[in-house]
């Protein structure tokens, strides 16, 4: 069952476990005067990026790209790495 946050006209608060559908006035029990429902927002966490406009960003401008410009690219060809198969010799049986 729910419980629910309740405040009467003379100011006291109270909270009580009551089923879904209950009305949404009564009696407080401390002085009798009638009391409301108050509303309560839910709790919620949101966990991960995306979620606000400025998450992920560092500061104020624009986001960096993820890639980077052709200008701050190396200019010579990446090395290739050596072939294991063909750069060892075997020994010779004749040895």
């Amino acid at each position: 069952m729910p419980r629910y946050d309740y405040r009467c006209e003379a100011g006291h608060k109270y909270e009580v476990q009551e089923p879904f559908g209950s009305p949404s006035s009564q009696a407080c029990p401390k002085c009798g005067k009638p009391a409301q429902r108050q509303l309560t927002p839910p709790t919620v966490i949101f966990k991960g990026s995306g979620f606000y406009k400025t998450s992920g960003k560092s500061g104020p401008g624009p986001r960096p790209s993820k890639e980077p410009d052709s200008s701050a690219r190396s200019k010579t060809p990446p090395v290739e790495a050596p072939n294991p198969s063909t750069s060892h010799e075997t020994p010779s049986a004749a040895d």
